[in-house]
């Protein structure tokens, strides 16, 4: 039965916004960037200087337990200790420059990296949460029986699950189990179905799984004609 589209004074509630994840604080990696920036123009001499200061602070701190700790601390040393190598190696007369440190420019890609994945995941988060607005639309207008599948449905089904408080759509996953079973939109593709079979409940591939071999059953007939089929795969499988 179609459900009635709610009158023009009701308004759905709004899905919650993605959250952008935050690069976490590491104390570490802040103390080996402070380092950095205070020894850029320095030379061998004036790098061993610092490291001399930055171990006499290391022994300083460890006379106090509370500074034993110190994850920024340990790691600004082993920094200094570092960049005294690497400008004892490095040709007379030579200064330390971030841009040039092989070790920074690594790490910087690394950053880049991991930026552009954060970047791609919110992407797709809100990719997931616009199409379970569409597919919860869908329902309430009574079509989303005629409604292809698309990639990332599954994905869709949890976020309207979530929403539900864990309560299981089963419109939805009926009709995922029917595409599902018939290969219908994206589930075209062996892929895709391949896919599909690790990210949906064993419920909906069993329902997917008995839609199919009833189809079997009555040679020359799709899934789409069985509507019996359906009505008993629903009953067995829920």
């Amino acid at each position: 039965m179609t459900t009635p589209w709610p009158p023009s004074h009701t308004r759905r509630p709004l899905a919650p916004r993605v959250a952008v994840p935050r690069e976490p604080v590491d104390p570490a990696r802040i103390g080996r960037r402070v380092v950095r920036r205070q020894a850029k123009g320095m030379d061998a001499a004036a790098i061993a200087a610092a490291l001399e200061d930055a171990r006499f602070d290391a022994r300083q701190a460890s006379r106090h337990e509370d500074l034993a700790g110190d994850e920024r601390g340990r790691a600004e040393l082993a920094e200094w200790e570092r960049l005294d190598q690497l400008l004892a190696a490095a040709p007379a007369g030579t200064v330390y420059d971030p841009d040039t440190d092989p070790v920074v420019q690594a790490e910087l890609a690394a950053d880049a990296a991991a930026a552009a994945d954060r970047e791609a995941a919110v992407r797709e988060a809100q990719r997931v949460v616009a199409r379970a607005d569409e597919l919860q639309a869908l329902r309430e207008l009574g079509a989303l029986e005629q409604t292809e599948p698309r990639d990332r449905d599954e994905a869709a089904r949890d976020e309207l699950t979530r929403r539900a408080g864990r309560y299981v759509r089963a419109d939805v996953d009926d009709w995922l189990a029917h595409a599902l079973a018939a290969h219908r939109g994206h589930h075209r593709d062996p892929a895709a179905r391949e896919a599909a079979a690790g990210l949906l409940p064993p419920p909906v591939l069993a329902h997917a799984a008995l839609l199919a071999e009833l189809a079997r059953l009555v040679p020359g007939a799709a899934v789409d004609e069985l509507a019996f089929a359906a009505r008993l795969a629903t009953v067995l499988c829920h």
